[in-house]
């Protein structure tokens, strides 16, 4: 798999049934390894171990039901009292970040109504905070650490 723009860690890759898998250290087990799997499991182990997430408030491919159907969030970051305060959509690295990747998550935070958005590629990341009540966002110039995630001036709704 190609190198990120993400720090290395200690993945666990297998062959299983004549596939490769990766474990997947939060659902605590082996999923395929496909490109977007490998930006997904660096960018878990990114945010577990240099943004400070405790690894039992993250959820990976989280359901969110939005009119009659179900999409599925990448990541989604709790807070402590499990609310949402981040969602992450990982693209596969060849794929170019673009506003139609904003609106995918976008679309996901009409529901979620979380005050970080991330979206990464494994090779380059964006993150914006939204402000719900003007109905705007801003682009940071770094994701936040957890404690930042959840301080409750970022959760006015």
């Amino acid at each position: 798999m190609e190198q990120l723009n993400l720090p290395p860690y200690n993945y666990d890759v297998r062959n299983q049934s004549g596939r490769r898998v990766i474990l997947d250290s939060v659902r605590k087990r082996f999923v395929p390894l496909t490109p977007e799997e490998w930006v997904r499991q660096h960018f878990v182990q990114y945010l577990i171990s240099n943004l400070d997430v405790p690894p039992g408030l993250v959820g990976i491919e989280v359901t969110i039901p939005i009119q009659d159907r179900h999409y599925r969030a990448d990541i989604v970051i709790y807070d402590r009292r499990v609310e949402p305060v981040m969602v992450v959509e990982c693209k596969r690295p060849s794929v170019q970040l673009s506003q139609d990747t904003f609106n995918q998550i976008g679309h996901y935070n009409a529901k979620l109504k979380v005050p970080y958005l991330v979206i990464t590629n494994g090779m380059q990341h964006y993150c914006c905070m939204v402000d719900h009540i003007h109905r705007s966002y801003r682009f940071l110039d770094e994701i936040p650490s957890y404690k930042t995630m959840i301080l409750p001036i970022n959760h006015v709704q």
